[in-house]
């Protein structure tokens, strides 16, 4: 019967691609599974060494072919996008979630993203993770990868979404090296914006235990945003450094101490192996990984993989900054973004402000605009200390 090695182990994954890690890792044990499944090997964090849990996650049957590269990416799309409904409706007339207008030229912010995630990944590895209730605006942009297409019940945070497309990806590809990206960014130029992606591919290939957040540096005391402490530097790239802590965010004075102390603007991108992103998330968050894990995803007539509404009807809403990566930041890098420009579009005046940088101009719905915003309101307004 045809075997599978236990995948992400130390002296494979780790060691033979000459990384040092600088965190107790468990040896490795020789343990072999059925050839029809993958088992991961874990860590404990922040607790007493305790033996090391193998975790499986069944594969479909036949073993798929690996594929020439193990670059994935997975594109966030299933948030309610509220904060957009009221100027996407003075827009078009109809609310619609941000990441599904075209807010910033003529195609909408998923358009945009995957454009942006084929750039750096194959497009036939890249997974699109969505909820039911949106389908009437993402089967337009999609529905040339539907089996690629990932459906959630409803909108439970950014964990459930990016775990049950990481389970998908390693029963096809264990040694996947996956890039998470939110589709309501904008970048510019894009051209250094997947420069560094490159790098923080080929950094997570050799530190394949860590997971490396792309950080800028911030123009601003943002509150609406998240922060990241930058700790020791490490070797390799210009601007890579060690994660001393995550803030999310933050109190106004609190963002005062982390701009002067050097932090940077958490962008939420990320690159990982994808055994890694699992680790921290049975060690962190169990129960949701069970609960993903204990049905399997149906295939829809169309194509589309869609997880059984009774998960999430279980299921509460659970964010992967806060209860994954905060309770891991001795596993975390952070590479610093340069001569890029961010913009988190989550906030309807950043979007106005982007626009006026932009073109210069505003379209004719924008002028329509109810409010001026309130500068003690602007979550992105308050001016950077001397």
């Amino acid at each position: 019967m045809m075997t599978q090695e236990l995948i992400h182990s130390l002296d494979q994954a780790t060691t033979a691609r000459g990384f040092t890690p600088t965190t107790p890792m468990p040896s490795t044990v020789a343990r072999k599974t059925d050839w029809g499944r993958v088992s991961i090997r874990l860590k404990q964090y922040r607790q007493p060494v305790q033996p090391a849990k193998l975790r499986e996650f069944p594969m479909r049957r036949p073993v798929p072919i690996m594929p020439a590269s193990h670059h994935w990416g997975i594109v966030l799309a299933g948030g309610d996008g509220i904060q957009m409904q009221d100027s996407e409706q003075t827009a078009s007339g109809a609310g619609r979630p941000r990441q599904f207008c075209p807010v910033l030229g003529n195609h909408t912010l998923l358009e945009e993203t995957r454009r942006l995630a084929e750039s750096s990944v194959p497009p036939d590895q890249i997974l699109y993770s969505v909820t039911q209730e949106h389908e009437r605006y993402y089967r337009r942009s999609l529905s040339d990868r539907p089996a690629q297409t990932i459906v959630q019940a409803s909108n439970k945070g950014t964990a459930p979404a990016m775990l049950s497309a990481l389970i998908h990806i390693v029963r096809t590809d264990p040694n996947a090296i996956v890039l998470i990206l939110p589709c309501d960014h904008a970048y510019s130029p894009e051209s250094a914006f997947t420069a560094v992606l490159q790098s923080a591919f080929e950094i997570s290939e050799q530190r394949s235990s860590s997971v490396v957040l792309l950080g800028l540096e911030p123009k601003s005391l943002a509150v609406d945003t998240g922060w990241i402490e930058v700790g020791e530097p490490v070797s390799g790239p210009s601007g890579l450094a060690q994660v001393r802590d995550l803030q999310e965010r933050p109190a106004l004075p609190v963002a005062e101490k982390l701009f002067k102390a050097g932090a940077l603007w958490n962008t939420f991108v990320m690159v990982g192996h994808v055994c890694t992103f699992l680790e921290l998330a049975w060690a962190t968050v169990p129960g949701l990984i069970q609960a993903l894990e204990s049905r399997e995803a149906v295939g829809f007539p169309r194509g589309e993989i869609r997880i059984p509404d009774a998960v999430y009807d279980r299921t509460a809403a659970t964010d992967f900054t806060r209860q994954v990566l905060c309770s891991a930041t001795d596993r975390l890098l952070t590479l610093r973004l340069s001569n890029v420009e961010w913009n988190d579009l989550g906030d309807p005046y950043r979007v106005l402000v982007t626009l006026l940088e932009k073109t210069g101009q505003l379209p004719q719905w924008a002028k329509l605009w109810p409010l001026e915003p309130d500068s003690d309101t602007l979550p992105l307004a308050g001016k950077a200390p001397a």
